[in-house]
C-alpha cells in the first residue's frame, strides 16, 4: 500500500502550532496511509512555551507524526517586517528539511502527496511548487476573519481603496456570509496600517493558490459564512473544527508549573458550581497599573467569586510576552488581596483548558483570541468579551452580534502594542459585563451549553467536521495523483 506524506509549516507561535499539531494527529488516527511531518519555526527572541509543548507532546505522539524543530536565524531585519523576513528566511531551511525527509523514506512506498502551510506562510507554497506538490492553507481563525481577511484585500488591489482611510471612522462593511453591518471599529489593526499591507493583502493573495483551505471553525458555529465560501471563487473550505488541545497546559511542565496548578484547581475544588468568574487575556495579553486598579475595583463592587490571571507587560515601547509577576501583590491596589481572600485567586500564567472545564467556573472575561472562543464553547462557558489584538475585536463581534453567543466588556477596545495610549476601561463598565456573563438564566448563557453540544457532535463520527476531515484527506489523495 503506497504511504502519503505530508508536510505542515504551521505560522510561528504556540497558538498556531498546537492546533496544528492537532490536526495531524485527527489525520493520521483516521487513515493509516498518511504520515505527517511538522516542521516548527522559532522566531526570536525565542517563545519558551514552545520548547515545552514540544517536550511533552513528543512523548505521546503518534509514530505517524514527527515535530522537527527549523535552525533560528538571527539575522532578521527589526521593527514592523520582522515577521514576514523572518518566514522568508525559513524557506531554504524548509527545503532542506523535505529533501532530508524523502532521501530518508523509501520513495517506492511513500510519496510527498503536499504541503499543509500556516495562514501568514504563503511563501511557502514557492517551496511545495519546487517540489511539484499541491498545497493547502491552514486558517488558525473562524471563517469570518477569513472573510475579511479577502474582502479587505479585494478593495485594497481591485477597487484600489486605501483601507487606511477607514481607521477612525463610521464606515460599515456587508461581508459575504455576515448578517449585520461589520463597523470599521472592530477591523484588525492591520488594516490601518500601511506598513502591514504588504504581510496582510499579500498572504490574502496567495490564498487562492492553494488546492484548500482548511479552517478552524464548523458548521454549526459559523453556516452562512461558510456557505458564502461556495461560490467558486475561493478554493474549496474545509471547516474541520473545534481543533483543540484538551490536555490543556500540558507545556507546562516542571514541579513549580504543577505545583501552581494544583493549587489553582484545589481552590477551584472549593467553589460551588457556575460561581467563579475567570479573568484570562492569553499569552501576549496584560495591562498597565491604572487598568488593573479598575478590574481589581469592578471585582470588589460585583461581590462575585474570581479567579484572575495577571500578567506583567514587557517593558514600555519594547515588543516581547508578558511575564509572571514575582509577587501578584505587586499587580493589584494595596490591600486588595486581603479584602477578597475568601472570595478570589490572583495568579499568573493560568492552565486555561484546565479552568475552563471545571464546573466551578460561571463565566469567562476574554481577550477573544480564536483558540480560547472554541475552548469556552466547548466547555459550555460564556465570554465577556475585551479584545486587544489582531483580529480579536472581529471575533468579538461575531460571537456578540452576529451569534449572540458572548456578553460585552468593550468590543473595540484595541491595545496600543507600544503601550503609549492605554485607553482605560472604567471599573462600572467591567462590572457590568461581570454580572451580565456571570447571570445564570441569561440567553447567553443558555445559547453557549446548545453550542457546546454542538461542537462536541461536530467531530463524532457522522458530524459536520468528521465528514469534512473524511473528505480532505480524500481529495488530498486525488490531487496526489
Amino acid at each position: 500500500m503506497k504511504k502519503s506524506e505530508l508536510v505542515f509549516v504551521p505560522s510561528p507561535g504556540v497558538g498556531h502550532l498546537v492546533p496544528a499539531v492537532e490536526i495531524a494527529k485527527l489525520m493520521v488516527k483516521r487513515d493509516d496511509r498518511l504520515s505527517i511531518t511538522v516542521l516548527v519555526m522559532k522566531r526570536p527572541p525565542l517563545d519558551t512555551k514552545i520548547n515545552k509543548y514540544i517536550e511533552s507532546v513528543s512523548a505521546s505522539i503518534s509514530d505517524h507524526i514527527q515535530l522537527v524543530d527549523l535552525p533560528n536565524d538571527e539575522q532578521t531585519s527589526p521593527g514592523i517586517n520582522f515577521l514576514s523576513s523572518f518566514i522568508e528566511s525559513q524557506k531554504p531551511h524548509v527545503k532542506n528539511a523535505v529533501l532530508k525527509l524523502q532521501s530518508e523514506s523509501s520513495s517506492e512506498s511513500t510519496q510527498l502527496a503536499g504541503f499543509v502551510v500556516g495562514m501568514f506562510c504563503t511563501t511557502m507554497i514557492d517551496v511545495a511548487n519546487e517540489f511539484g506538490v499541491p498545497s493547502y492553507v491552514f486558517f488558525a481563525s473562524s471563517a469570518a476573519a477569513l472573510s475579511l481577511m479577502l474582502y479587505m484585500q479585494a478593495l485594497n488591489d481591485e477597487k484600489n481603496v486605501d483601507t487606511t482611510e477607514f481607521k477612525d471612522s463610521d464606515a460599515e462593511f456587508m461581508l459575504p456570509g455576515i448578517i449585520n453591518p461589520v463597523p470599521a471599529k472592530v477591523l484588525p489593526s492591520v488594516v490601518f496600517n500601511k506598513d502591514w499591507h504588504p504581510f496582510y493583502f499579500g498572504n490574502a493573495r496567495r490564498f487562492k493558490e492553494a488546492e484548500g483551505i482548511m479552517v478552524n471553525t464548523y458548521v454549526e458555529l459559523e453556516s452562512q459564512v461558510i456557505n458564502a465560501f461556495s461560490n467558486g471563487k475561493t478554493p474549496p473550505l474545509y471547516p474541520i473544527g473545534p481543533i483543540l488541545n484538551l490536555k490543556g497546559d500540558g507545556h507546562d511542565v516542571g514541579s513549580a508549573e504543577t505545583n501552581k496548578n494544583k493549587d489553582i484547581m484545589e481552590w477551584l475544588d472549593d467553589q460551588p458550581p457556575s460561581s467563579v468568574v475567570f479573568l484570562c487575556f492569553g499569552s501576549m495579553g496584560s495591562f498597565g497599573e491604572e487598568q488593573l486598579k479598575e478590574i481589581a475595583r469592578a471585582l470588589e463592587q460585583s461581590e462575585y467569586r474570581f479567579l484572575w490571571s495577571v500578567r506583567q507587560p514587557p517593558p514600555k515601547g519594547k515588543m516581547g510576552f508578558p511575564t509572571d509577576y514575582a509577587n501578584p501583590e505587586e499587580a493589584v491596589p494595596t490591600g486588595f488581596l486581603d479584602r477578597t481572600a475568601e472570595t478570589g485567586k490572583v495568579i499568573g500564567w493560568a492552565p486555561q483548558v484546565a479552568i475552563l472545564a471545571h464546573p466551578a467556573i460561571g463565566g469567562f472575561v476574554s481577550h477573544c483570541g480564536w483558540n480560547s472562543i472554541l475552548e469556552s464553547l466547548w466547555f459550555g462557558v460564556p465570554i465577556a468579551a475585551w479584545p486587544l489584538f489582531s483580529e480579536q475585536q472581529l471575533n468579538a463581534f461575531e460571537m456578540m452580534i452576529e451569534l449572540g453567543l458572548a456578553a460585552e466588556i468593550k468590543m473595540d477596545y484595541r491595545k496600543d502594542f507600544r503601550a503609549e495610549n492605554e485607553v482605560i476601561v472604567s471599573a462600572d463598565i467591567i462590572e457590568k459585563g461581570i454580572r451580565s456573563v456571570m447571570e445564570q438564566d441569561s440567553e447567553v448563557r443558555k445559547k453557549v451549553k446548545a453550542m457546546s453540544e454542538m461542537s462536541k457532535k461536530a467531530l463524532l463520527d457522522g458530524g459536520s467536521s468528521h465528514s469534512f476531515i473524511g473528505r480532505l484527506i480524500e481529495d488530498m489523495m486525488n490531487n496526489m495523483e
